[in-house]
Order: structure tokens, then C-alpha cells, then sequence
């Protein structure tokens, strides 16, 4: 790629360059910020609808405000590669998502002009109204700024802060970054005169005063003044729609056309002088300037490397995990009316497509709305329904009161289905699904699934829904792998199967999302001459500890190896229960590293932590050379990959 196909964004090495230049050269630069986008998710995969959308607001933010002494947060933060661009970043910008390159989400450690870490939605407004209230209690006088879409402003969190800002009237500026409505010439152009009006210094003035001379009233002063607020607002809802950010204390700018930079400063201007709380409506047009996703934005929101010619996205060699669960979703349903399928905003992220288009009165999205969503399941299954809520094992994180309190409390039949749970590539830390285990498995009346295989994912689904019980499924964002006939075997509560018995005096068990990595390993041991067993847990939680310590009775050395956190995994369980029953034995615990892993993909997260074939085999064997090799062996347990 030439550097001269940028001539203008070449020169930006920081926001101040950009305030210099002409309006030609500013619309000169958008195109290039789009072109390079294209081409670099092309290649790299990542967010890129949302991108496309919003490059003029943020060159217009930066012209008016000043990084880093300003702060501006983005709100989930895919939307955050423009701003990556002109903020001195353009040289890596090809590394984006990669493996020790550029996150594709704001980061503090990465730049300066990165306010506040985000990769989960609707935590924008309580982050910005900390900063700004930490700026006001310091005596400053900074700008703070929020940039939220329609789509994260669906998250309970970001109404609680707008409640919060709109109590506390500190000059917080919110941009609500709508790209799903249409502007209607007529209502937006009034509306944007008005809006106009009254961020002008002139009216404040003026309405200051007034508010001052009303207070002064004998008597009735504050009655009075309090009058007058209910009428302004009144006389408000008739010319704005949108009043409920006046209703909470904002004022209320809006609809902007977010494409029109010149407009866009004008406004920002004003309300930066304002010093109130005001919320600026902002319509902008996802995956502008690419046709491909101006009419499937959602397909590219967030898309694996594609052809920049016809937008097809490249396919990996097997279904995936995702694909497979959408199949069995849409079979399950098709013999069983009380199936209904709940997505917190990711219907097609979360496979459930297919079964929208069949079953449209069963499907509910509720939005960025992890724990509504949950709580929701509930209702439907003490109502008599079978509800399977799919949501991220990051988001779900979100959830867990609803899970405990909600759903395990009360035994409800609801399963959730944990789509990207372990390593997720490419998304950095905010996204990593390493915490599901270590957060769920205390939990009572819960059980928790781990399928290795298409087939495995398929019959514990089927399980799942018709157990009676609340289920856990958790799956990665994988390929599935070659499917082992022991994987069509039905599921025996509390029990795993043997994909390797040999009575070899070595034995791995292993979380499903490791079958691939464990086949390696033993293939691996075998050519060295270190034969391995190796047993698919299927369940984590609950274990059938009678048949657990049974088959693994006559193995000299056990090693437990999961796609999770260390510290409260089933490894912790696993070890006790099999070194209170035979203390001799040699037991190795492989589990993640308890730190956040920064963006990769899942070949090379695996290889980071030691949980790929070569790093398996490494441990393992030296764990039987160690014991092999000691005359005196005392067992002491083994946690590695700290």
C-alpha cells in the first residue's frame, strides 16, 4: 500500500493538524480515513459499518475540542478507529487487532488521547460524569465528552448515569450518535434552528435573568420559577419528540446531520460554551462510503477479513460453533412450540438468524440488555416456556445477579447459551470469555456444559431445554472440529467419555473447547513415547465424583487443562477431589494465565498461554519425567501458566 494514496492523512500526527485545514482538504481526509478502513478490516477483520459512520463527527469533535486535555469517551468503542487515525496512530494503523498491535478499542496504555478503556456498551455517560465530576471537585474547567449510539443507550446503565448527570447538572456534553432513523428535511431543519437558538449565549443570558428576576418574587419567588419550568417544558414536547433528555435536566440539541462537518462545529461550538448538561442528536449512516455495508450494516459491524470487491467474507474450513447452535435452534424449535429464543442485540452474532426468519413471535431481541434479558427468560419459563437466551460469555458477566437471583433462586428451566466463552481473537481484553467457569460454578441448582464437537453441542441443547432444569452452555468462537464417535454417546448427568483409553499411566481432562489441542498433545507424547489417555469432562458442573475417581483410579499422573481462569476453575475442584483420594499422584492444573490477554488470534492465545498442542505436551511431559525421575517423589499440586 503506497503511502501517497494518503496525502492528507499522512501528515496527521496528532489532533492539531487537523484544525488547519481547508473544508476541501477536510473532506479530502474523510475519504481517505474510509479508504484505509476498508483496506486494513479487509485484511484484519473487525468493526467496520460503525467506523464508516462516524468519521465526520470525529474530526469535527477534535477540530472544536482538544485531546487529551479534553476527554472524550467512546461508548462501546468499535466506532474508535477514525479517532485512532488522527491521533498520531496512522503508521500502526495496519497492525489494528493483530497480535501485539493496535486494539480495536479506545485503550489508556496505547495513547494519551485515549480517555477510558471500553469494549462493553452503555458504560460511556457513567465514565464521562465520573471524569467530569472528578475535573470539577479539582477546581478545572476541561470538557468531558460521551459519544454514544442509539444502540448502546438501550443498556440500563447509560439511563441510570443520564439520570445521575441530569441530578448533578455538571456541563456534561452527550453525543447520541443515532444511525438508524432518517432525517426529515422539514422537522430537522426546525429543529436544528431551534436547538440552534437556544445554545446561544444571547438567550442563555436572557434566560438567566429571567430565572433570576422570577426567584426574586416576594413570597411565591420559587413557586413561581417552578411553574415556569413546567410550562417552558410543555411548550418544548411541541416542537421536540425527543424531550425525554429534557425531562431528565439536558438540553436538547438535534437532529444534526452527522455527515456535515461545517454544521457539526457550529454546534459543538455553541455547546461546548454552554457549561449545562446537553445532549447533542447526531443522525449519521452506517458504513458510509461503502455500498456493501450501507445496505448490510449489520453483516459489517463487526466482519472477518472479506473482499473489498463484492464484500464476501472469507470461510473457515468447518461450521462453526455458532452456525451449529442457530441449526440446532431452529430444529429444536421445529418440534417443540414452548422453545423460544431470547438475544441481548446480537441476533446474527449469536447465530439466531434463521430462527428469527421461522419463528418470529418466539424470538425476542431486547437490546443491549444483558441481565433484563435474563431475568425475561426467567418469566417466560415460569410461565410455562422453554426460553434459551444466547449471550456472549464476556456480556454475561453483566448478568450474573439476574442468573443467581432470577434463575438458580427459583430453579427455573431457562438455558443460556455462552457463545464466545475462552479465547476470543482479535478483541483484546475487553471481550476474552475466561471468567464463566470461575463466576458460575458455585452457583446452586446451575449446571454447566461444555461441548467438543458440532454433535456434543447439538444433544446437550436438546438435553438442556428438556431437563427442567437452568443449563449452561458454553462454547467458543471456533471451528468445530472432526467429530469422535464417543461424541454421539447420550449424556449421562455428571459424567464425561474417554476420547483416547489405553490404560496409559497418564491421563488428561480437559474442557471441550480443548479437544482439538489434546488430540495434538497425545499424538504429540505418543511419538516421544509418553502414552496419554484423555477424557472430556462435558460436564463441568455437576461432577459424578463416585464415577469421576473410579475411572481415574489406576493413573499415576493426571493433568487438568481448561479454557479459563486458574483460580476458581474445575481444575481447583478436580485436584482436590483427586489428591484427598490418592495422594501420591502427580497432578498438573493448565489453565489461563489470571491476567487480561491483550488481542490475538486463537491460535496464538493458546500458544501465549501453553494450552496448544506443543505447549501441553512440554508440561506434561515434564511432569512425567519429574516424578519418573525423583526417588523420593513428594506431591505438591501444580498450577501452571502464571
Amino acid at each position: 500500500m503506497q503511502k501517497s494514496t494518503y496525502k492528507v492523512l499522512e501528515t496527521i500526527n496528532s489532533p492539531e493538524k487537523i484544525r488547519g485545514l481547508s473544508h476541501s482538504e477536510l473532506i479530502e481526509l474523510s475519504k481517505e480515513i474510509r479508504k484505509i478502513i476498508i483496506y486494513t478490516v479487509s485484511k484484519n477483520g473487525g468493526h467496520l459499518a460503525s467506523n464508516l459512520g462516524i468519521v465526520e463527527l470525529t474530526l469535527a469533535l477534535h477540530r472544536v475540542f482538544h485531546t487529551p486535555d479534553d476527554k472524550i469517551i467512546f461508548d462501546v468503542g468499535h466506532q474508535c478507529y477514525p479517532h485512532k487515525l488522527i491521533t498520531g496512530r496512522y503508521s500502526s494503523f495496519h497492525s489494528i487487532r493483530k497480535n501485539g498491535g493496535l486494539s480495536g478499542f479506545p485503550k489508556r496504555s496505547e495513547s494519551v488521547h485515549d480517555a477510558f478503556d471500553t469494549g462493553h456498551a452503555s458504560t460511556s455517560i457513567s465514565a464521562a460524569l465520573g471524569l467530569l465530576a472528578g475535573e470539577t471537585l479539582l477546581g478545572g474547567k476541561r470538557n468531558v465528552i460521551a459519544v454514544i449510539g442509539d444502540g448502546a443507550l438501550t443498556g440500563g446503565l447509560a439511563y441510570e448515569a443520564l439520570s445521575h448527570a441530569g441530578h448533578l447538572q455538571l456541563p456534561l456534553i452527550v453525543i447520541l450518535n443515532d444511525n438508524k432513523m432518517s432525517i426529515s428535511p422539514n422537522v430537522g431543519g426546525l429543529s436544528k434552528h431551534l436547538s440552534r437558538l437556544t445554545m446561544t449565549g444571547g438567550y442563555q443570558r436572557i434566560r438567566s435573568r429571567i430565572d433570576r428576576l422570577i426567584k426574586k418574587v416576594p413570597l411565591f419567588g420559587n413557586q413561581l420559577y417552578n411553574l415556569v419550568v413546567r410550562i417552558k417544558r410543555s411548550i418544548k414536547v411541541l416542537f421536540y419528540p425527543q424531550n425525554f433528555f429534557i425531562e431528565l435536566g439536558f438540553e436538547y440539541v438535534g437532529p444534526i446531520d452527522g455527515h456535515n462537518i461545517t454544521v457539526l462545529e457550529d454546534v459543538l461550538q455553541d455547546v461546548k460554551q454552554l457549561r449545562k448538561p446537553v445532549v447533542v442528536h447526531v443522525i449519521t449512516r452506517k458504513g458510509r462510503g461503502y455500498n456493501q455495508a450501507e445496505r448490510d450494516p449489520s453483516k459489517f459491524h463487526g466482519i472477518g477479513p472479506f473482499s473489498v470487491e463484492d464484500g464476501l467474507v472469507e470461510k473457515s474450513a468447518g461450521p462453526a460453533f455458532t452456525d451449529v447452535f442457530g441449526a440446532s435452534m431452529v430444529k429444536l424449535a421445529q418440534r417443540d412450540p414452548a422453545i423460544v429464543a431470547i438475544t441481548a442485540a446480537m441476533e446474527k452474532g449469536t447465530g439466531l438468524s434463521q430462527f428469527h426468519e421461522q419463528f418470529p413471535d418466539r424470538f425476542f431481541d431486547v437490546g443491549i440488555a444483558e441481565a433484563h434479558a435474563v431475568t425475561f427468560a426467567a418469566g417466560l419459563a415460569a410461565r410455562g416456556l422453554r426460553p434459551v437466551a444466547a449471550i456472549y460469555s464476556t456480556f454475561m458477566q453483566r448478568a450474573v445477579d439476574s442468573v443467581i437471583h432470577d434463575v438458580a433462586l427459583q430453579n427455573l428451566p431457562v438455558t443460556l447459551a455462552m457463545d464466545r466463552s475462552g479465547f476470543v481473537p482479535d478483541d483484546g481484553e475487553t471481550h476474552q470469555g475466561l471468567f464463566d467457569i470461575a463466576l458460575f460454578r458455585s452457583v446452586p441448582n446451575l449446571t454447566l456444559l461444555a461441548p467438543a464437537s458440532a454433535k456434543e453441542l447439538d444433544l446437550m441443547l436438546a438435553w438442556a431445554t428438556g431437563s427442567g432444569k437452568p443449563v449452561m452452555i458454553r462454547f467458543p468462537k471456533a471451528a468445530c472440529p472432526a467429530e469422535h464417535p464417543v461424541f454421539s454417546e447420550p449424556l449421562i448427568e455428571g459424567r464425561g467419555v474417554f476420547i483416547r483409553q489405553n490404560r496409559a499411566p497418564t491421563c488428561i481432562i480437559f474442557t471441550g473447547s480443548l479437544y482439538p489441542q489434546v488430540e495434538e498433545t497425545v499424538n504429540l507424547l505418543a511419538m516421544e513415547g509418553y502414552p496419554c489417555d484423555a477424557y472430556n469432562l462435558r460436564f463441568i458442573k455437576p461432577i459424578d465424583e463416585n464415577y469421576f475417581l473410579s475411572v481415574m483410579e489406576s493413573y499415576e499422573q493426571i493433568i487438568v487443562v481448561e479454557e479459563g481462569v486458574q483460580h476458581g476453575g474445575i481444575g481447583e475442584l478436580l485436584g482436590t477431589i483427586l489428591l484427598q483420594h490418592k495422594p501420591s499422584l502427580a497432578f498438573l492444573y493448565a489453565g489461563c494465565a489470571d491476567v487480561f490477554h491483550a488481542q490475538a488470534n486463537r491460535k496464538e492465545l493458546l500458544a501465549r498461554n501453553k494450552l496448544d498442542g506443543t505447549g501441553l505436551a512440554e508440561r506434561i511431559k515434564g511432569l512425567i519425567e519429574e516424578k519418573n525421575h525423583s526417588v523420593h517423589y513428594t506431591h505438591s499440586l501444580k498450577v501452571v501458566g502464571k
